[in-house]
């Protein structure tokens, strides 16, 4: 796998240079005010319990520990955004995890602090735990501002609840609920290529969801990382691939946009996404900031972050520098997770027409029935989006794997290379 993301990155930034990462010293506070709406993410690692499936940052919750890293986050808030003068626009706010909404007594704090430095002008989201849905719970997040919550509910069904180390959920409780709470985006996430899992199994899932209230559905991929004690193992490529053809067809027949490689939508102002931005500011453990030039990722272990912003700096561990042609490929990668590129887009952002620079790979991928292009839009087909995904299980274990694996396992490492 690290053969082929090792050439492919070779041969479309035409270098042999890696993609370096470096420690910081959290000293550098980045030049924010040139950057143009960007997205702002929150990270909040803990869970009721720990998911064996699950590879993101995570702890097992502990009010005392949790009510001291709300502190932490707010101060690296201030840390990072010291130079806004004036409340800076930006796109939308996420909150991820974990599960954020065991902290939604004061999810509005932190909004609130954010807002002393940032506008948000399109809305706000939080990601919930099946068991986070509650009136009390939902009635907290509206009141904070939340106007889009994702529900991990990976299944519905006995059989792979028992896989995953889920248990049973209350779906009349769950529709009576959400029909009262009534939020712009409810989107449900669901795990697809399981064992045994067939297209009847996922449509099921998708009917309920539907009929819970949900407008607006995920369904990601299981992907078996090296660090996840998972006993799972990933499906085989061609059912994989016939598997998501087939919840494709379904969702188009229940009328709905796809509006990236794994999400579906009833309408196109139905969205839920933290990382579809051109660029992107991450605040809390693991939490990743994208600057046009640079990228960063903050440490993962809760007591170092907390340790290291009690000093007075940013938590960050890792920083890679982007050459140009790295940094297109970067935008170009999450504009296709998409499903489009806007062609003028590109050149808005590097100052240098899409196709002078990889013109010649976006005719093979025309050619290969990848892509279309239409009004200056570069659409994924069907078997371009399985090729996408295809790519992305090589990039996930040969990169984040290697990345979050490292990092899962020293908070300020000396460096990295991919």
């Amino acid at each position: 796998m690290g053969i082929i993301t090792s050439a492919t990155r070779m041969y479309l930034t035409r270098s042999f240079k890696p993609f370096t990462f470096l420690p910081d010293n959290g000293v550098e506070i980045p030049e924010i005010s040139k950057v143009e709406h960007p997205g702002l993410y929150v990270h909040i690692p803990f869970c009721r319990t720990l998911c064996n499936f699950c590879p993101y940052c995570k702890v097992a919750f502990d009010r005392s520990l949790c009510d001291t890293y709300i502190e932490a986050l707010k101060r690296e808030i201030e840390l990072f955004s010291r130079s806004v003068e004036t409340p800076k626009e930006v796109s939308s706010l996420y909150f991820g995890g974990g599960s954020p909404a065991l902290a939604a007594d004061r999810i509005g704090e932190i909004i609130g602090k954010l807002k002393e430095y940032y506008r948000i002008t399109d809305g706000i989201g939080v990601e919930l735990h099946p068991l986070d849905v509650n009136e009390i719970t939902l009635k907290r997040l509206k009141d904070a501002g939340v106007s889009r919550i994702c529900i991990g509910i990976q299944s519905f069904q006995k059989k792979f609840q028992n896989l995953l180390g889920r248990g049973d959920l209350d779906i009349t409780g769950m529709k009576r609920i959400l029909e009262a709470a009534d939020f712009e985006t409810v989107s449900m996430d669901f795990i697809f290529a399981l064992p045994g899992q067939r297209a009847d199994d996922l449509k099921k899932d998708i009917q309920i969801a539907f009929d819970c209230g949900a407008n607006h559905v995920a369904v990601y991929p299981f992907i078996d990382f090296s660090f996840t004690p998972t006993p799972l193992k990933a499906m085989e490529r061609r059912k994989k691939r016939k598997l998501l053809d087939e919840i494709t067809e379904f969702f188009r027949q229940e009328g709905c946009f796809r509006d990236s490689i794994w999400t579906f939508a009833k309408k196109k102002t139905n969205k839920y996404s933290s990382m579809t931005r051109d660029n992107f500011i991450g605040f809390g453990c693991s939490a990743t900031t994208l600057l046009k030039d640079q990228f960063r990722i903050n440490t993962f272990s809760v007591k170092d972050y907390c340790r290291r912003i009690t000093d007075g700096l940013l938590p960050t561990a890792l920083r890679c520098d982007f050459q140009l042609r790295q940094r297109m490929i970067y935008w170009l990668f999450w504009r296709a997770y998409t499903m489009q590129v806007v062609v003028d887009d590109f050149e808005k952002c590097f100052g240098v027409p899409l196709k002078k620079v990889f013109g010649m790979e976006v005719a093979l991928a025309r050619i290969a029935g990848l892509i279309t292009e239409k009004d200056g839009i570069i659409h994924l087909t069907d078997k371009g989006a399985f090729y996408f995904h295809y790519y992305e299980g090589f990039y996930t274990l040969a990169y984040i794997d290697k990345m979050w694996g490292l990092l899962r396992n020293n908070a300020f490492p000396s460096g990295m290379k991919l």
